[in-house]
């Protein structure tokens, strides 16, 4: 529309009837006349050939900014697990097997050759004291023992990014929320607890991600989003956990207990189901997390009191 308003504002060369004066003038004048329409078509040509040799500058300019954008998203994810990684932990359930050349039962821990593998599992460094929430379900054969052959393991990294391990006691557990806490011995090293989010404001649609040990792979990162709230899942008594948090973020065997965390890396639920299709083992999709509102109220009653814990809120 700038080019034509251009166009339009060129005075006609043509002389008229009613300014004989204008068609007798001088070639000079004609010239003039002339030269003004083609500096004003020139000037139209060159700001079409101008404003087309940079509209695909836009396209491009918008191209770069979506990438810039991605490699942001990214790299923020990036930064999310190593940030958040360190206090999570790597949970083994291990039955220590008989041994007619030693009694003692630590030594045969240390020894791969006397233990068996039962499960694995994930956990996440409640304080810098050595308490480990995790899911009942995960150590349940340890919290119901009667043999003394049952044993927890837990391999996890200190503030440093040391790696080390450690054999952890179970010193509470309430099955009606599927949580329990273990206890390590921290000597000679610093712990990095996770920070404790609020499940009271997360709404659905919101990105979160899941950090643990799927099949024993450690330190695995899935992402989705939060797909429901306020689920029915059954504990490990019967009854129902309610105000379940429904997530497409993958969760699978091994993930239990492991964290799920919000985009500012805050914890805001427990992971500890998936719906798996029947007959297959497959994971369909369909995963939940024990909102870390319930797990504020119950843990630190765990830590004081022990177990069992028969309170209901």
């Amino acid at each position: 529309m700038v080019v034509l308003g251009c166009l339009q504002s060129i005075p006609s060369p043509i002389p008229t009837k009613e300014s004989p004066s204008s068609s007798s003038s001088s070639p000079s004048s004609w010239s003039r006349s002339l030269g003004t329409r083609r500096e004003a078509i020139m000037f139209g040509t060159c700001f079409v050939s101008s404003f087309f040799s940079f509209t695909p500058a836009f396209p491009s300019a918008i191209a770069q900014q979506e990438q810039d954008q991605f490699q942001q998203d990214e790299e923020r994810v990036v930064h999310l697990f190593q940030d958040t990684s360190p206090s999570v932990v790597f949970i083994k359930d291990l039955e220590i097997v008989k041994s007619p050349t030693s009694s003692s039962n630590e030594s045969m821990l240390n020894d791969n050759e006397n233990t068996k593998v039962e499960g694995t599992g994930s956990g996440f460094i409640w304080d810098k004291f050595g308490h480990i929430v995790t899911n009942y379900h995960v150590v349940a054969k340890l919290a119901t023992d009667t043999s003394g052959l049952q044993r927890c393991k837990v391999y996890l990294v200190d503030a440093k990014g040391n790696s080390f391990s450690r054999e952890a006691k179970i010193i509470g557990y309430d099955p009606a929320y599927d949580l329990a806490v273990l206890k390590v011995d921290i000597e000679g090293n610093e712990l990095k607890p996770v920070v404790l989010g609020t499940s009271r404001d997360i709404r659905v649609g919101q990105s979160c991600f899941a950090i643990g040990n799927p099949y024993g792979y450690e330190n695995t990162l899935t992402t989705g989003v939060v797909s429901g709230l306020g689920r029915e899942i059954p504990s490990p008594n019967g009854k129902a956990i309610r105000g379940a948090i429904q997530t497409d973020a993958a969760i699978n065997s091994g993930n239990s207990g492991g964290p799920l965390i919000n985009s500012y890396g805050h914890v805001i639920g427990v992971n500890t189901a998936t719906f798996t299709r029947k007959g297959t083992g497959v994971s369909s999709g369909v995963n939940f997390a024990i909102p870390i509102d319930t797990v504020v109220r119950t843990v630190p009653y765990l830590i004081v009191y022990g177990t069992p814990y028969s309170n209901r809120y």
